[in-house]
């Protein structure tokens, strides 16, 4: 027997989503103005964000993926990295900007950020989708921040529950049938 699809709930929407990272694109635009700037999407999560985010930015940019995993139990990272696919270009005097889908711990940004400043980039900043200021172990700072939420889990734009749901449009919770929509 097919088990049903959960209700989802949508907690920002597409709309908001757009409208925000359009802001984020002018923002960095205005930052690196004549810079050598280049994206790096940590992966997989970020890869909505990161593909609308460069199309909002109106300058010439190049592209870099980094895929990373934690591992720890299912709730709560013990905050061991490994980057199990690396940049294929060098960072070296070039603007650094690391595009995360979620910051909830800080402990993978962090350990990127100092792994990163080996590579000797001119600059190395973060711009997040989302933040779970609630979960911070390690704080860290976000230069271009989307939208900060509650420590719920989310689903949606690219963040998966069992590598489902990241084509969805907006930003969702999986919900009970009995539970009343809203948005965020």
């Amino acid at each position: 027997m097919p088990v049903p699809d959960p209700q989802i709930e949508v907690v920002i929407s597409a709309e908001k989503l757009s409208a925000r990272i359009r802001e984020l694109g002018r923002e960095i635009a205005r930052d690196y103005t004549g810079k050598d700037l280049v994206l790096i999407g940590v992966l997989k999560g970020s890869f909505v964000f990161l593909a609308d985010l460069c199309r909002a930015i109106d300058l010439p940019l190049s592209v870099e993926f980094l895929g990373v995993a934690s591992y720890g139990d299912e709730t709560q990272s013990s905050g061991a990295v490994q980057i199990t696919s690396d940049l294929t270009r060098p960072l070296e005097g070039k603007h650094a900007l690391l595009v995360e889908d979620i910051v909830d711990t800080g402990l993978t940004i962090e350990y990127l950020r100092e792994s990163f400043a080996s590579r000797h980039p001119a600059s190395l900043k973060l711009a997040s989708l989302l933040h779970k200021p609630s979960r911070t172990k390690r704080p860290t700072t976000i230069d271009y921040l989307g939208f900060t939420i509650p420590d719920e889990f989310v689903i949606g734009y690219g963040l998966d529950y069992a590598q489902k749901f990241r084509n969805l449009p907006y930003v969702g919770r999986i919900v009970s049938k009995s539970a009343s929509a809203g948005g965020f």
